[in-house]
């Protein structure tokens, strides 16, 4: 068996296993990974904006914006003018979004950040160094990606953009 084709299978493995943790997430949680990913970062800091959840978890603006409305339309989140600065809109759990966020499942980035912090730093950027090499292979360094592992939508820098 060539380099290149074990390769290949590692990476199917890890799409395999990514794939089938959104789907866990999914059927116990009704949500998505990203969708996650937002709702604990409303939980941590109460009334923030779009736009500092979107720096924050590292998606594009309008990537954030998308998500943001499917909880809004679930009821798990609600916007808030200010009184003072009607421009700006603050971000709240609701109590639906609260009880979501306590019954999803432990995420798969808890058991690997434990195992990734276990190793010496020089492997831990030779790991890194590695994906992103691959990830540059893959044509995939334009993909709009949060630190959330989890299959579903996509999108593009130049896509959000639009």
């Amino acid at each position: 068996m060539e380099k290149y084709d074990e390769l290949f299978i590692s990476i199917r493995r890890i799409i395999r296993a990514i794939d089938l943790r959104s789907k866990k997430l999914s059927k116990e949680a009704g949500i998505t990974g990203p969708q996650l990913l937002i709702l604990q970062e409303l939980e941590r800091m109460e009334g923030i904006t779009a736009k500092d959840v979107s720096t924050n978890v590292h998606l594009s603006q309008a990537t954030v914006t998308s998500i943001l409305d499917r909880l809004e339309a679930k009821h798990y989140i609600k916007r808030v003018r200010s009184d003072s600065d009607r421009r700006r809109i603050a971000l709240y759990l609701t109590e639906e979004g609260i009880q979501t966020l306590s019954n999803a499942p432990q995420p798969i980035e808890d058991s690997f950040v434990e195992k990734f912090s276990a190793l010496k730093d020089w492997q831990q950027y030779q790991l890194l160094s590695s994906v992103e090499q691959i990830a540059d292979m893959m044509g995939a360094s334009e993909i709009d990606a949060a630190p959330v592992l989890n299959i579903g939508e996509l999108t593009t820098t130049e896509q959000a953009e639009k």
